[in-house]
This record gives structure tokens, sequence and C-alpha cells, in this order.
């Protein structure tokens, strides 16, 4: 968890990176930006207020992590933070080459020197790395004489930031701890930013452990229990559901006592193990058998545990929790299949 109570803008730079899609260029800026402290203090919320999630990442490369460009100027920062201004040029200049998707607007982009930041309750330094694309309309309103005059500014939005990550000065041999976040991109340029800049993986905590055992376990009991078992919709939305509680309560993973307190019938249990190794491979990831449960992980998680049944265009049954209080049948004169639903009070 990051928290930015004591938080300061130490050095900040500012250049123009164009589309070079469109054959923008970049315009860079000859010194570091000169700032009051209420500018200050708006930029630093402008910044980081984005940054809630507990969802970290490392920098990697497929050889050698030096070749990593991000990692490789944020290192040279870190070590000395005089060279920010030619290492700022530098990350504008492979933001650029980036850039070459239609979609990508140009826009400012920041390169700030964070002090005091505090991660995981020791205090670290951090670069952030900010680009802003959309420009909104103020209007400005004044007295002139006896009367008001309107005017409108194009400008940014200091609610709204576009791109943006932290670079946390920790686990450098791993490759930094970063987080980001990208407001902006959809479809296919949707990962230029984390995938084709940063190019950052995410970062194997207990964040990333929780999340890819949901995930596979979601897809075992939706996609996977009915191609072997005939299974009634009710028992696969009991199944979420007692996951759900299950991480919920629990504060620390244990794949055998997760798959006896949840899933309970030995034969799948098998099947669920079985389909573990599957998943490990189709989706290069290796599920750990035990961690400590990610809360947030969770909270993110169950947003799409969805325990509802859907039944034709008609009805939705969302179940919460008790099987037994509901059952499944056939209407002998119509042939229609119905759920019978026990309640003790309506609201």
């Amino acid at each position: 968890m990051i928290l930015f109570s004591e938080t300061i803008i130490d050095q900040l730079v500012v250049h123009k990176v164009g589309s070079k899609y469109s054959e923008e260029n970049i315009r860079f800026s000859k010194d570091l930006l000169n700032i009051n402290d209420e500018i200050k203090e708006l930029l630093t919320k402008y910044f980081l207020t984005p940054f809630k999630s507990n969802e970290f990442f490392n920098f990697y490369h497929e050889s050698d992590l030096n070749l990593n460009e991000v990692y490789h100027y944020a290192q040279k920062v870190f070590d000395d933070p005089e060279q920010i201004m030619d290492q700022s040029m530098n990350l504008a200049k492979h933001l650029y080459e980036n850039s070459t998707h239609p979609n990508i607007n140009g826009g400012e982009f920041y390169t700030v020197y964070f002090q005091d930041l505090e991660f995981n309750n020791e205090p670290v330094d951090a670069i952030g790395l900010f680009k802003s694309e959309t420009k909104e309309t103020f209007l400005k309103v004044y007295p002139n004489e006896d009367n008001y005059s309107i005017e409108s500014e194009q400008g940014i939005d200091i609610k709204k930031l576009d791109k943006g990550c932290l670079i946390l000065n920790t686990e450098k041999e791993n490759g930094y701890v970063v987080t980001s976040v990208d407001k902006l991109s959809k479809g296919e340029d949707a990962r230029y930013w984390i995938d084709d800049f940063l190019k950052i993986k995410q970062r194997e905590d207990e964040y990333y452990h929780t999340e890819n055992v949901m995930k596979m376990y979601k897809d075992f009991v939706i996609k996977e229990l009915p191609n072997e078992y005939d299974m009634a919709k009710a028992d696969q939305v009991d199944l979420i559901n007692k996951s759900k509680k299950f991480f919920k309560e629990t504060d620390n993973f244990e794949m055998e006592d997760f798959a006896e307190k949840v899933i309970e019938d030995k034969d799948i249990i098998g099947s669920f193990n079985d389909y573990k190794k599957v998943y490990e491979s189709d989706n290069e990831v290796q599920i750990s058998d035990e961690f400590q449960i990610s809360d947030s992980a969770v909270k993110k998680q169950a947003r799409i545990f969805k325990s509802v049944i859907k039944l034709d265009k008609n009805f939705h049954i969302y179940v919460h929790g008790n099987r037994e209080y509901i059952s499944r049948g056939v209407d002998e004169k119509t042939g229609m299949q119905y759920y019978q639903i026990f309640f003790k009070e309506e609201k």
C-alpha cells in the first residue's frame, strides 16, 4: 500500500511528445519547471490521487533487465537525481518511438521526482511519469465595468489524469516496484503504455496470488464443471458464493484447505487439481498453494463473481446463500423447467 500524506515534488520536467503516427515532433524544455507551493500542491493531487490500487508491477526484459529503457533511465535518476533533465529527454524519446498507433494523441509528458512516499510502512522516493492527452474547455467569468465578460480557454482537468506511473526506489534487483494508471486507451492501443513504453509485468505478491487463484477457480466453476458434470446452475452459484465467503473470512490461503471447505466433493476436487495444471500452462502463470490473502484483490474479483441465474429473457435470480432454499423441477403439463424459492419475509 502507498501513502502520500508527506509526499512532496522535488523536481519536475515537462516536454511535449507528439504523435509519431501523425508525424508530430517532440518539443523539449530547456530547464526544470519552477513552480510555487500552491501549484505544487495542485499538481501533487493531480498526479497522485488516481493511484489507489494495490496491484503492483516490475520492469522486465526478455534477455536482460538493464535493456528495459525506462528501468535503465530511472536507475540513473535514482543514482543521481540531478540527471532528471537528461533522462527525462531520453524517456520522452522512448515514449515518442512507441506512439505509433493512430489512436494515440500527443500531449504533455511530465517526469517528476517525488520525496517521502510511504510503501509498506517504509519511506521511499519515487519517479513519476505522466502524460496528459485530453484538453477540456473552461469558462472564465470576470467583471467588466458594469457587466460581466465570459471567455473560454483550453486546459487540463486536474481531476482527470490520462496516463501515469510511479516507480518506487525499492526492489531494484527485481525491476523496482511500479504502479500504473491509464484512463484513456481502449482496443488495440490499450496496452502501449504498459507493454511497449513501460514494459512491466505484475509483481508476484499476495495481490497477484489472490487474483490468480480467484480467476482460475471462477473459470473452473463456470467453464469446466458443466463439461464434466451434470450440475445445476444453482449448484455452480453456490460454489461461487462459498468461495467468496472463504476469501473474505480467511487471512492465509492454503489450496488443500480451500478445496476441502469450498468444493468438498472428492471427485470435483480431483478435477479442480487437474484444471489448475491446465490453467497454469494455458495462461503462463504459477498458481501458489500458500499465500497471505489480499483484501483489495478479493474486493476487485468479487465484483465479477456473479451469483446470478439467468432464465431465458424474462427473469434473473440472484442467489446470495442458503442453497437449500432453492430447488429446480419440471412442470408436467408444459414441460417447462422452474425454480422453487423459499423465504421467510418479503422486503
